[in-house]
């Protein structure tokens, strides 16, 4: 992991052809989805945005594996469609390799602020969660919101804690899908979260 304070080292499976997103003076971004191996044998899938000036002709990318560093941002949606915010991971580097050698697939650090109050919950099985929202400075007076989550002891620790707590964040990202209704129909739906393996209090 670099020095800054959101930093993402990805491994896994591209299973999206890359699609338009936007142009920059005239560089065009694409989104694409890569599915990253857990230790249970499922994957988490989540949305890349990459340069076109990093693609190697995007058509030939679908199935297979890629090792990719880069930042975990935030957008506003303004559509009517999810979460207000829209989450992505924006690749820096973005390569092939011939390896489905996964060690540490996942890996995520933060240095933020809270911007939120903690929520304190437990799941119908006893499990203790801590749901929180990290702000993360960008260059050019930007910030990132991430959502965080924390589990058992770490959420007890982060349960009280106040907004404005400057928070080292180390852990992995993980998709979940939910169900939401919209008018008389159930759809279902993909968040993205960081789950939280380890945490500092920094103290300024």
């Amino acid at each position: 992991m670099s020095n800054e304070n959101n930093s993402v080292t990805l491994k896994g499976t591209i299973i999206e052809t890359p699609s338009l997103s936007h142009k920059v003076y005239g560089e065009g971004f694409y989104n694409t989805v890569i599915a990253v191996p857990r230790l249970s044998g499922s994957c988490d899938l989540l949305p890349v945005t990459v340069s076109e000036r990093l693609l190697p002709g995007y058509e030939d990318i679908l199935g297979k594996n890629y090792y990719i560093t880069g930042q975990f941002r935030s957008y506003n949606n303004y559509s009517d469609e999810g979460s207000k915010l829209k989450l992505t991971v924006f690749a820096k580097t973005f390569e092939e390799t011939d390896t489905d050698d996964y060690d540490e697939p996942n890996d995520i650090f933060l240095d933020g602020y809270l911007c939120k109050a903690p929520t304190f919950r437990e799941t119908p099985f006893g499990r203790e969660i801590a749901d929180m929202l990290l702000a993360v400075n960008r260059a050019y007076g930007k910030s990132d919101y991430i959502p965080i989550i924390a589990w058992s002891r770490n959420a007890r620790f982060c349960s009280n804690l106040p907004i404005g707590t400057h928070l080292k964040i180390y852990g992995r990202i993980q998709s979940r899908e939910y169900q939401k209704k919209i008018e008389d129909e159930f759809i279902t739906k993909t968040a993205y979260e960081v789950s939280v393996s380890k945490l500092e209090v920094v103290e300024d």
